[in-house]
């Protein structure tokens, strides 16, 4: 499924694959064999890239999507404009990280990629994520992220 419309440049959607392909190669996946590489385009242009990274205590896995997304807030970022992720099957962003990933931009822009850069996906977050929730659902007195 890819959307006909997209906000993105063809420039800064290469740049995005191209990013998270090359992240790709740094994961560490001795356990499943499925490595992740992803790039987010925050608000302010500048890109954050991450891998997944397995843990023989399988709980403590972190996806490639959360830790790009964890080391742009850790950078100041608030909001997520748009995020390229790249398997060896294009596979879109499992549930945990489609949650996250709303949290800072529900109308993010979201590129699934196999490593030739073929899109098995691109569109918004909240065509993968109905009906998601962030700050502004929360109860009242509870501040939006900035």
């Amino acid at each position: 499924m890819t959307s006909s419309f997209s906000p993105l440049t063809d420039e800064q959607r290469r740049a995005l694959v191209d990013a998270a392909a090359e992240a790709r190669e740094n994961a560490y996946a001795p356990y499943s064999k499925f490595t992740v590489g992803a790039a987010i385009l925050t608000g302010s242009g500048a890109i954050f890239t991450g891998c997944n990274v397995e843990s023989a205590s399988y709980g403590a896995t972190v996806c490639g999507e959360r830790t790009a997304g964890v080391k742009a807030v850790s950078e100041g970022e608030r909001r997520f404009d748009a995020v390229a992720v790249v398997t060896s099957n294009a596979a879109t962003p499992c549930g945990i990280c489609r949650q996250f990933l709303y949290e800072f931009g529900p109308d993010m822009w979201v590129i699934a990629a196999d490593p030739q850069g073929k899109v098995s996906y691109e569109g918004p977050i909240k065509d993968l994520l109905p009906h998601g929730f962030g700050p502004a659902e929360l109860a009242e007195g509870v501040e939006a992220a900035e």
